[in-house]
């Protein structure tokens, strides 16, 4: 017998919260912004490489569909698969088969493929490294990648995790560059006027990112650096593992919105270069300065962050908090280990901070509630779920870092509330900063 489903909106006050699991997990739901990357997306970030995605004909729409709004379909090839593949024996020799007709249809072949495999080769239990040896020894001036598409798993290992690991797989050892360092596993530029940036051209280091490469040469080249950083918490498995494999330094220090923090950041970071730790005094008054007059001018209005944003949504929330700001909500289903200090502190300063969750299927009703206060929203899906123009269009923390990133995101908070955007048409677009063609 059908049931009409409770349209009650799940939330809860941080006071009264789980850390680090608020919510029960169940039936899903995906709100319609699409700012945030996916794997097709990251992949695409190795120049001149080819993706090739073997899946069933459901799950490659999606797929697809990316390349398609890229503009990028001349780097995307399929091989569906049917039924009969998974008890009929012949799937690994589909992927081959598939694989080289895809290849030799090409007038120039390209110097990396990255071979995706979906859930159901897990479930069938494919041999991977055997379809990518003998792929190689078809096609050995094209290095093959074992990459994956594999939802299913993204309660262990995530796909996005997994991917910007694999992002650097075809990294060859190199003999290291003693004066070059390299940001792992970011999808969009490190803010230039960022203290992390500017820390290392202060050492007198060459940086280099896979998001500034132009060409696969280029791209091979990240391989000399003497010095690995990772700040996306998603990229750090990707730092560790190149540390494995060529013994290169890898340094994490997390993207946060707290002072001490910044600074301890900062001056390991020095410490990895070598260099005297500066004096951040001016840096911290900018900040406070920027965090004042946004103030100033965003007043009482209720704001809300979400974790698209950003992957430490409660350390912005306690920054802005503390610096008298009305936030109000934090959407997130879960939190990171790295934030239940803040948690800690925001449940005893702040405790009527209410908690959403983006993923549980009543969030399908939040969207049509009227909201009885106009919000400022950090994030895509804040802006959705509190129906408001008035957003910061960034994901993933937006490149930006350290005190400089939270005078931008200050800076950010100001214009708007200045000038709204049309929700419906910006979050629409997939992979925030890719071309689009819609």
């Amino acid at each position: 017998m059908l049931k009409a489903i409770d349209q009650n909106i799940p939330s809860v006050n941080i006071a009264e919260a789980r850390f680090p699991s608020p919510f029960r997990s169940g039936l899903e739901y995906n709100a319609p912004a699409r700012g945030t990357w996916n794997i097709v997306h990251t992949g695409m970030l190795i120049p001149e490489a080819h993706q090739i995605f073997v899946c069933a004909r459901g799950c490659l729409r999606g797929v697809i569909l990316t390349a398609a709004e890229m503009n990028a379909m001349d780097r995307m090839s399929w091989v569906s698969v049917s039924e009969n593949d998974l008890y009929d024996g012949t799937m690994e020799q589909d992927v081959i088969d598939g694989v080289t007709e895809i290849l030799n249809r090409m007038e120039k072949r390209p110097p990396c493929v990255l071979l995706f495999l979906s859930c159901v080769h897990l479930f069938a239990g494919c041999d991977f490294k055997m379809i990518i040896e003998r792929l190689g020894e078809i096609f050995p001036d094209v290095h093959f990648t074992d990459c994956y598409m594999t939802p299913t798993m993204r309660k262990t290992v995530t796909p996005d995790c997994l991917m910007r690991k694999q992002l650097y797989e075809p990294l060859k050892a190199v003999k290291k560059d003693t004066k070059t360092a390299a940001v792992i596993g970011c999808d969009r530029p490190t803010d230039k006027a960022s203290e992390l940036v500017g820390l290392i051209s202060t050492a007198g280091f060459k940086l280099t990112d896979i998001t500034e490469c132009k060409t696969y040469g280029e791209y091979l080249d990240i391989a000399k650096s003497s010095l690995n950083i990772t700040y996306i918490p998603a990229a750090k498995s990707a730092g560790d593992e190149l540390e494995k494999r060529f013994g290169t330094k890898h340094l994490y220090i997390p993207l946060s919105y707290g002072y001490e923090e910044i600074t301890d950041c900062c001056k390991r970071l020095c410490g990895a270069l070598e260099i005297d730790t500066p004096d951040f005094s001016e840096n911290i008054a900018k900040a406070e300065k920027s965090l004042k007059n946004a103030l100033g001018i965003i007043g009482d209005t209720p704001i809300a962050v979400d974790y698209t944003a950003t992957p430490r949504p409660l350390g912005l929330c306690r920054l802005l908090s503390e610096h008298g700001f009305n936030v109000k909500r934090c959407y997130a289903d879960v939190f990171t280990d790295e934030e239940q200090n803040d948690f800690e502190v925001l449940a005893r300063k702040f405790p009527d901070l209410e908690i959403f969750p983006t993923v549980n299927v009543k969030m399908r009703f939040a969207a049509d509630c009227v909201q009885k206060e106009k919000y400022l929203a950090i994030g895509q899906k804040v802006a959705y779920f509190c129906g408001t123009d008035n957003f910061v269009n960034i994901v993933a923390g937006g490149g930006l870092y350290g005190f400089e990133g939270i005078s931008k995101i200050a800076e950010l908070m100001t214009d708007a509330f200045y000038e709204p955007k049309d929700r419906r048409t910006v979050i629409q677009y997939k992979g925030l900063g890719c071309e689009s063609c819609l």
